[in-house]
C-alpha cells in the first residue's frame, strides 16, 4: 500500500491536507510526516488535558456546593439574577442524561457539562456573584496574581487549544508555543492542587513526543 499524497487526501479530506502539502510543495513525504507529527503530538497533549479538565471541575465543583449548601448547586441558578443565563448548560447536560434513559443526579449533571461551562463560570461577567467563591478553587495561587483575570485568560486559552487538539485540527506548527501551553497549564494545575503537576509529571510524555518530533522534523 503506497500512503502517498493521494492517500491522505481522500482519506483526510483535500482541505485538511493542504496545508500542509501547501507547505512543503516538492517534498510529499516531509508534508505527510508533518502531518503524523501533529497527531502524535495531539495525542500526547491527551493527558495533560484530560488531568486538567477533571481537576478544574471539581475544584469548581466542590467550591459551588460550599457556596450553596447543596449538591445539585445548579439549581439556585434559575433564581439568581445575573446567573439565569447558565442554566441553559444544565438544561442541555439534563437532556443529554434523558435522551440515554438515565436517572438525573447531581453527579452526572457535572460529569455531562462542558469544558466551556467550567471556563465560563470565571468570566468577568460572573465576577461580583462567583470570584469570592471560585477564587477559593485555586489555594495555591501567588498572591500577587490572585485575580479572577489572571485565572480567566488562560483557563480560555487551555479550552481553545483543547477544542482543536479534540477536534483533530493542526497544532504543530509552533512546537514553543504548544510548550507554552503546557507549560502554563502545569502552573495553573498547580494552583488548584500542588501535588498534581508532579504525579502527573510520571506519565505525561509530552516532553519526550515533542523531543522526538523536533529531531524527526529537524526543528530546533
Amino acid at each position: 500500500m503506497s500512503y502517498n499524497k493521494a492517500f491522505f487526501n481522500k482519506v483526510f479530506s483535500d482541505k485538511r491536507m493542504e496545508r500542509y502539502f501547501t507547505l512543503y510543495p516538492h517534498d510529499e513525504k516531509r508534508a505527510i510526516t508533518h502531518y503524523r507529527c501533529n497527531l502524535q503530538l495531539s495525542e500526547a497533549m491527551y493527558v495533560s488535558l484530560s488531568v486538567f479538565e477533571v481537576t478544574l471541575r471539581n475544584a469548581l465543583c466542590r467550591e459551588l456546593r460550599q457556596m450553596t449548601g447543596r449538591d445539585d448547586w445548579y439549581a439556585v441558578f434559575p433564581n439568581t439574577p445575573g446567573l439565569s443565563n447558565l442554566n441553559r448548560y444544565i438544561t442541555q447536560a439534563a437532556k443529554q442524561i434523558s435522551g440515554r434513559h438515565e436517572q438525573i443526579t447531581p453527579s452526572k449533571i457535572v460529569a455531562e457539562l462542558t469544558l466551556g461551562f467550567w471556563v465560563s463560570l470565571l468570566n468577568s461577567e460572573y465576577e461580583r456573584i462567583l470570584w469570592k467563591d471560585l477564587r477559593r478553587a485555586f489555594p495555591f495561587m501567588p498572591k500577587a496574581k490572585r485575580q479572577r483575570k489572571n485565572v480567566s485568560a488562560p483557563l480560555n486559552r487551555f479550552r481553545a487549544f483543547r477544542n482543536r487538539v479534540f477536534h483533530n485540527e493542526s497544532i504543530c506548527w509552533n512546537i514553543n508555543r504548544v510548550r507554552d501551553i503546557h507549560s502554563e497549564m502545569m502552573e495553573v494545575l498547580g494552583w488548584m492542587n500542588r501535588d498534581v503537576p508532579g504525579w502527573l509529571s510520571q506519565y505525561d510524555r509530552f516532553p519526550s513526543v515533542t523531543s522526538d518530533i523536533c529531531a524527526t522534523m529537524n526543528w530546533q
